[in-house]
This record gives structure tokens, C-alpha cells and sequence, in this order.
């Protein structure tokens, strides 16, 4: 899907490398305020495209850059969306709801009954936008090691 701003597209082996380097930009922000640290930072081209190959997912191009990405997979009777980020540069134009939109597209096109993620608690604008599309907080858990919650599933029921 084409729109004046970016183009929206299924993502590709290809992209790992690009994905990588995507992540590492979005995530750097809260690498400072997030206890345990991201792993989105620690990621490699190598998984970026066994997850893709396990399971798919979107990217977000503008100017033949790759602006925004997420990935999915099934998992616990929904689709599981992880990985979602876009460039700092590129934040405000629509990129992550459309890449949620993508996903929800995706766990529909699988005949699966709901789209799920998990997102850490800190992250309050991450918090709002997933609500804002239409996800709510199910269950919150603690990192290994932690005594407190560090992060939060969400859910999206889907229509039939």
C-alpha cells in the first residue's frame, strides 16, 4: 500500500539488515530508562529473518529507507506482534498504526480471533497509541530476576 508519505510492504530476508539498524535507532531513546535494557538492541540480521521466515511481517519505506517495521508471528491462538519501531525522523506521520494495521490485516487474512503484543511499562506513549488502536492491558509481568512488573501484555479481540 502506497501513500503520499510511505510506502507500506511485507518485509523481506532481505530487510534483516535494515531492520537491525531500524531497531537499534527507535530503541537507543529508551535504552537509558528501561531496566533490564532492551533487547530489541541486542538483535542480529541472522533472527530478524528467521523471525521473518517464521512468521512475517511489514515495513514502512519512505524514500527507498526503511522508516518503520514490525513483526509477527503465531503464537497462543492470535498473532503476535512484536518488534514494532519506527525512526525517530519519521515519528508523527502515521507509521505505527499503519503497521498495526498491517498485522491486524495479517491475523484476519489467518482467520485468527485477536492480535496481541507485549510492551514494557515505562513506555506510556507506546501504552497509549495500542490502546488508542484498540488493545487492551491483559496481564502484567516481571523479567526474570525482577520482584516488580517491567511489562505488560495487550490484546485486540477481532471481529469474525
Amino acid at each position: 500500500m502506497r501513500t503520499a508519505d510511505y510506502a507500506l510492504r511485507p518485509l523481506t530476508a532481505a530487510d534483516a539488515p535494515a531492520m537491525v539498524a531500524l531497531l537499534r535507532d527507535a530503541f537507543a531513546e529508551h535504552a537509558a530508562r528501561l531496566d533490564p535494557p532492551p533487547s530489541a538492541a541486542r538483535e542480529t540480521a541472522a533472527a530478524i529473518a528467521a523471525a521473518l521466515a517464521e512468521g512475517g511481517g511489514a515495513g514502512c519505506e519512505i524514500g527507498g529507507a526503511l522508516a518503520g517495521g514490525v513483526l509477527w508471528v503465531e503464537r497462543a491462538g492470535g498473532l503476535y506482534m512484536g518488534r514494532l519501531a519506527v525512526a525517530p525522523a519519521f515519528r508523527g506521520r502515521g507509521l505505527a498504526r499503519a503497521l498495526v494495521a498491517a498485522a491486524e490485516a495479517e491475523a484476519r487474512a489467518r482467520r485468527l480471533p485477536r492480535i496481541h503484543l507485549s510492551v514494557r511499562l515505562p513506555l506510556t506513549d507506546n501504552r497509549r497509541l495500542f490502546a488508542a488502536c484498540g488493545f487492551v492491558e491483559t496481564e502484567r509481568h516481571a523479567h526474570p530476576g525482577y520482584a516488580t512488573p517491567t511489562y505488560v501484555d495487550m490484546e485486540k479481540l477481532l471481529s469474525p
